[in-house]
């Protein structure tokens, strides 16, 4: 008795699934589709505003180091954002997350006796308690991490004012500089890496740059950023495929928490006190910051370096308008506006890519691929 297979034909053989960074395009779609050229154009067209309305001022060393130290402040924690808006979620308590971990350092340091390095790590450790427990809830709950996120935004900023009041009757905390390893601590966090033309350059934009680097590098080119675009693009059919998925998305809140730490100790040392409510209201900007980089609200699209131009953009516009004389509140009204814009060309530009970028395939008879699933295998005697 022979027994023979025939080849296989399924619906899996015939249909793909199209993916706006893996199609065929021609250079100049290529460019277009890409998430942070919009972040790009825009960044330039605000510099070139700024340097006809302010004139010198905006040219000269000290505006530069200005709105480059900004947008870093943004971005600190704008880019880990711009990953779990990627990965489809939100955390809208990443703002009071800056707060919180510069308290809870200050606190050990300064009322604890603790070396200040020891009471930053504590500090991180809790920060990334919060996190897991932020994706935890996400995750096993079902609900929506931006009501998730919004519960945890506002326990956090109460028991902030809460705990510093009953320690030390204010909402401040003082004495950093008396506290071991501060003038370390404030080399690695506050300082300025380099001079030029008498004006200083803060750390704070190297860890921009860093993490942004990084950032970009994880999404692109590792395993984990597949699974962060396959999370937020469709996050049942990526678990079907293997992905962990909310391990991937805890993680992303953890990564979140991490990064406000660091915004955190960086303002912490750069004021020599810690404030409560420091970051309070600016989770708005650093959604802002992704959207301008090519982040959708719904997850699956978006780019790390379009999100660190978003920050740059907001950078130069918040220390723009003053220099070129406008009144402040305009800032508001140029974030509405481009937000706004960015929303609407961001989904235009994802609809054109995923017509532009839909290949032609020949689908067999599906009478053939019928007979060919029914007959799999064969017997002859």
């Amino acid at each position: 008795m022979t027994t023979t297979s025939a080849t296989t034909a399924t619906a899996a053989d015939v249909v793909s699934t199209t993916d706006e960074r893996l199609a065929r395009l021609s250079a100049r779609k290529r460019l277009l589709v890409r998430p942070e050229f919009g972040a790009l154009a825009g960044a330039v067209v605000v510099w070139l505003l700024f340097a006809w309305q302010a004139d010198s001022a905006w040219l000269s060393w000290q505006g530069t180091a200005t709105y480059l130290d900004r947008s870093a402040g943004y971005g600190l924690t704008a880019i880990a954002v711009a990953l779990l808006m990627i990965g489809g979620e939100f955390d809208l308590s990443a703002g009071v997350m800056t707060g919180t971990t510069g308290m809870f350092a200050a606190l050990f340091a300064v009322h604890s006796g603790l070396n200040l390095w020891l009471a930053m790590a504590l500090s991180l450790l809790i920060a990334l308690f919060l996190g897991f427990l932020n994706g935890l809830m996400v995750v096993r709950s079902g609900l929506p991490s931006f009501i998730v996120t919004l519960g945890t935004f506002f326990a956090l900023r109460g028991f902030n004012l809460w705990l510093t009041q009953q320690v030390t009757d204010k909402t401040q905390v003082t004495g950093i500089v008396d506290t071991g390893g501060h003038d370390i601590a404030r080399k690695v966090f506050a300082s300025n890496f380099v001079t030029i033309g008498g004006v200083g350059f803060r750390v704070s934009i190297l860890w921009f740059a860093g993490m942004v680097v990084v950032g970009a590098w994880v999404l692109m080119r590792t395993r984990v950023g597949n699974w962060i675009f396959a999370v937020g693009g469709n996050r049942d059919a990526a678990r079907m495929s293997g992905v962990p998925a909310n391990a991937t998305k805890i993680g992303l809140f953890m990564i979140v928490a991490a990064s406000g730490w660091v915004h955190g100790m960086v303002v912490l040392l750069q004021t020599n006190r810690s404030n409560v409510i420091e970051g309070v209201g600016q989770e708005f900007f650093f959604i802002i910051a992704a959207v301008l980089g090519g982040c959708l609200l719904t997850g699956g699209f978006g780019s790390v370096v379009g999100a660190g131009l978003g920050c740059l953009i907001l950078g130069m516009t918040q220390q723009g308008i003053p220099l070129a004389g406008w009144d402040n509140n305009l800032y508001f009204l140029f974030l509405g506006i481009i937000l706004l814009l960015a929303a609407f060309a961001n989904e235009w530009i994802r609809r054109w890519a995923r017509t532009a970028s839909r290949p032609t395939v020949d689908v067999p008879d599906t009478t053939e691929v019928a007979h060919a699933a029914a007959t799999r295998s064969t017997t002859d005697d």
